[in-house]
């Protein structure tokens, strides 16, 4: 039987992407202005424009590659991740402005950090996206991103004005929630999405052993740019080599664990599991963790990872009519709780270590074990 292929988007696509680019435009010529007060000059600007850079190759190509291995997608994904991407940049540029500048004025003053910022809202709708492949057209994408990102940042702003978290603790919030809130969003639209005639076998989420090669490579940037992602906030050596050992360990455990659990002995390229050590060990690096405590994370958050992907994805299916295309829960959402877990754990032996003679140590040490459990 022919494929039923989808109608045409030229009466869809077009208006909707017009209307909203000359919106944003608008917004920006009349709210919008470049911060020329506060310069970064010479290694500071360097650095900080490296860390823009490497977020930038992950949003665009790392996630943009990783449904690649759907036939019916293929590259179009990658286009797909493009439009959807430049338009969440725009659109959390907007809000980031909007909700959470200092500034009480209804002009957005932006810097290279505000980019940044902006790239990691992106990232978080693009993490959604994966939950939804495969059932959605690029109209329906654009508009679930635009959704994604506004709760994203309403969820950011929530926690900064009545929380009252610092800029430290946000950031760190941003980096790591944008896995978790991701996922489950996706997840959640994905529930919504499902119907009777959509099923696991369905044409259009069916994969391509070829092109699960160049799915590889888009887990391969982030892998290896996930550092990068998790030293925006600190400029520590600790963080690159606690994020980049817990990465080396993940992607050993994954490759094992898919090996194992495989129907037929073959190692899965499709997965992200080999990620999960730099999602889990990301909530934890501000700790400056030992090497081996950060290995540790990194294996248990792929063992976690990879057996989600083999058995959680069918038990979604079966149990709540939720189809997680790319396994996105797997991937990000369970990694990140998981590290969140590690921080408590890292925090409640930090407390019990310190001696009850050490009395400001011990009420830094609650401070911050408290400031943890509100964000």
């Amino acid at each position: 039987m022919a494929p039923k292929y989808a109608p045409s988007l030229r009466a869809r696509l077009p208006p909707v992407a017009f209307l909203l680019q000359l919106a944003f435009i608008v917004i920006f010529a009349f709210c919008v202005k470049v911060d020329e007060d506060e310069k970064e000059k010479g290694e500071a600007f360097f650095y900080s424009y490296a860390k823009f850079q490497d977020i930038h190759v992950m949003v665009f190509l790392g996630f943009g590659f990783l449904a690649t291995f759907l036939v019916r997608y293929g590259f179009s994904s990658s286009a797909f991740s493009l439009l959807v991407a430049a338009m969440a940049v725009q659109w959390a540029t907007i809000l980031h402005g909007f909700f959470l500048s200092h500034r009480l004025t209804w002009k957005i003053r932006i810097q290279l950090k505000n980019l940044v910022d902006a790239e990691l809202c992106a990232a978080s709708s693009l993490v959604a996206m994966g939950a939804v492949h495969g059932k959605t057209n690029p109209v329906q994408l654009l508009l679930f991103a635009l959704m994604e990102v506004t709760g994203f940042v309403l969820n950011q702003w929530i926690v900064r004005t009545i929380f009252e978290t610092g800029q430290r603790t946000n950031w760190l919030y941003s980096i790591v929630l944008l896995n978790i809130f991701g996922a489950f969003f996706g997840t959640m639209a994905s529930c919504l999405l499902f119907h009777n005639k959509v099923h696991q076998k369905h044409e259009k989420e069916k994969s391509d052993r070829k092109m699960g090669l160049f799915a590889m490579f888009g887990t391969l940037f982030l892998w290896m740019f996930w550092p990068s992602l998790n030293s925006v906030l600190e400029r520590n050596v600790s963080v690159i080599c606690s994020t980049y050992l817990s990465l080396a360990v993940s992607a050993v455990t994954a490759t094992t664990v898919s090996l194992l659990f495989s129907a037929k002995g073959k190692i899965n390229l499709v997965q992200s599991s080999m990620l999960a050590g730099g999602v889990a060990v990301g909530a934890v690096v501000t700790s400056s963790p030992a090497p081996w405590i950060a290995m540790t994370i990194g294996f248990c958050a792929a063992f976690l990872s990879t057996l989600g992907f083999r058995f959680l994805k069918n038990h979604m299916l079966f149990a709540f009519d939720c189809h997680d295309t790319t396994s996105v829960l797997s991937a990000h959402a369970l990694p990140g709780i998981m590290g969140w877990f590690a921080q408590l754990i890292l925090r409640l032996t930090r407390i019990s270590h310190s001696t009850m003679y050490d009395f400001p140590v011990n009420i830094n040490l609650l401070i911050d074990f408290c400031d943890m459990r509100i964000y």
